[in-house]
């Protein structure tokens, strides 16, 4: 009776550590390539994770934020997939590059041309989006995955301060601060030129390095070769001395 019970308890004890051990369910998440720096462009990709045993994901649609409208978005192509960018009339139009935008990037939808994002793999989309906001530390994007059993998960759910994470949180794009110039180096075609002409002082020192080696490499064979040739000129007289006196 005894060694029933303490089997039962160790299988109940195994299967809690199976449990606690077990990592959580991975989720539709954003995240930048490099940073994404407030005021400036950024290219992000939307990880989709595949749950499910035996279905594939086929589709997504991501929501962009209408509080911080973004007014440029475009995706990158990825294989296998079609994309369809939605845009939608602002309420209140914003100010880029010193024009008013009056519609900005409202959803972007990606449906599978294939086979999807298959059990056990995850996929990538990449979009270039700005001008990122100055006034907010992160973008909430709403997302929906759809498997190719009709099965629809919704990851729309906003994590809110001081409680745990939610069971299918949305996608947020965490902003880093401007640089002190006001903007994110590398993104503009003025920084493109100042990095250019960092690159070609760089080259130019390089290219310049093994000439002032070589030129010292050869003033110390010059100075080499005078202490050699003293040397024996030295050797020499010494050795005609050393011979009158053998002689006399």
């Amino acid at each position: 009776m005894k060694a029933s019970r303490i089997a039962a308890v160790g299988a109940l004890t195994a299967s809690a550590v199976v449990v606690l051990s077990s990592p959580a369910f991975a989720h539709v998440s954003v995240q930048p390539e490099g940073t994404a720096a407030k005021g400036g462009y950024a290219v992000v990709d939307f990880k989709v994770p595949n749950e499910r045993d035996k279905a594939s994901t086929t589709k997504l649609e991501v929501t962009f934020p209408t509080d911080h409208p973004l007014a440029s978005a475009m995706p990158e192509p990825v294989d296998g997939w079609d994309v369809k960018v939605t845009k939608a009339k602002l309420d209140k139009p914003i100010e880029m590059h010193g024009e008013k935008i009056d519609q900005a990037v409202s959803k972007i939808t990606w449906t599978a041309s294939g086979d999807g994002i298959q059990p056990g793999f995850f996929q990538k989309f990449p979009v270039s989006v700005g001008a990122l906001p100055e006034d907010t530390d992160e973008l909430v994007f709403k997302a929906i995955q759809t498997y190719s059993n009709k099965e629809v998960v919704r990851w729309i759910e906003v994590q809110q301060d001081g409680q745990e994470e939610p069971e299918n949180p949305a996608p947020v794009l965490t902003l880093s601060e401007a640089a002190e110039d006001g903007h994110a180096h590398g993104s503009t075609a003025a920084d493109k030129t100042s990095d250019d002409a960092k690159s070609a002082e760089k080259a130019a020192a390089e290219a310049a390095a093994p000439a002032d080696s070589s030129d010292t490499t050869a003033r110390v064979l010059a100075v080499v070769g005078i202490v050699v040739g003293a040397l024996g000129v030295a050797y020499g007289v010494l050795a005609g001395r050393r011979r009158t006196g053998a002689d006399a």
